[in-house]
């Protein structure tokens, strides 16, 4: 009689414990604190992090399917490298996501949403004028997945999340790379969110299209410049 619950307390406390592995991985590797090609060992890992190294091991798969690390066999595990050319197939992708993303919202948002989007750009700008690269990362990345989260459709999330997760491997020093990155995004948030609030919607995907194709531009850039001599 003991021993069923004994064992679905157990398959619990492992599914939480590798919960909170693959989210402090995560959180290294979108940081940039684990860089593309960083080799991760799993004993060492468990270690750290006390824990047993089953959740270790089942972060490292979970963390593989959502694209930010590598398992080769009998080598070890790895943070994935993103090629330019994969980079380029990713904006490519978002630059559709983001024009259906932008044409439902100014047909759909609410006052609520509307709201939060301008607190975020709020912040933005106020991350942009410290010059704070890492600060401004994060609340771009937290604008981009709002505005998908306000579109009201969970798959599309998903599979955003990904690429944006996958993308970040590549283009941390993107905004850093290039002179004015940072006051032009803002004001490209800042014409987007108004274009929805008007409930523009032809002008709202215009603009984030442009959005995208815009932050791909500053990718290369901040590559070139990181290859100068």
């Amino acid at each position: 009689m003991t021993q069923e619950p004994t064992s679905e307390i157990s398959i619990l406390q492992s599914q939480s414990l590798t919960s909170v592995v693959q989210r402090e991985l995560e959180t290294r590797i979108l940081s940039g604190q684990l860089g593309p090609g960083d080799k991760l060992n799993e004993v060492e890992l468990a270690a750290h992090l006390r824990v047993s190294r089953g959740p270790v091991r089942e972060a490292f798969r979970a963390l593989e399917e959502a694209g930010l690390l590598r398992m080769e066999k009998n080598r070890g595990v790895y943070v994935r490298a993103v090629s330019v050319e994969e980079a380029d197939e990713i904006y490519e992708l978002r630059a559709v996501l983001d024009e259906f993303v932008g044409r439902k919202l100014a047909a759909t948002i609410t006052p609520d949403g509307v709201r939060d989007l301008r607190r975020l750009v709020e912040a933005l700008g106020a991350a942009a004028q410290g010059g704070n690269v890492d600060e401004y990362t994060a609340l771009n990345v937290a604008f981009h997945d709002r505005m998908v989260a306000l579109a009201g459709n969970d798959k599309l999330l998903q599979t955003y999340r990904r690429l944006v997760r996958e993308l970040t491997l590549f283009r941390r020093d993107a905004l850093r790379g290039t002179s004015g990155a940072l006051p032009d995004s803002t004001r490209e948030h800042r014409e987007i969110v108004s274009a929805i609030a008007a409930r523009d919607a032809d002008l709202a995907a215009r603009l984030m299209r442009q959005h995208v194709e815009h932050g791909r531009a500053r990718m290369h850039a901040a590559r070139e410049v990181a290859q100068e001599p």
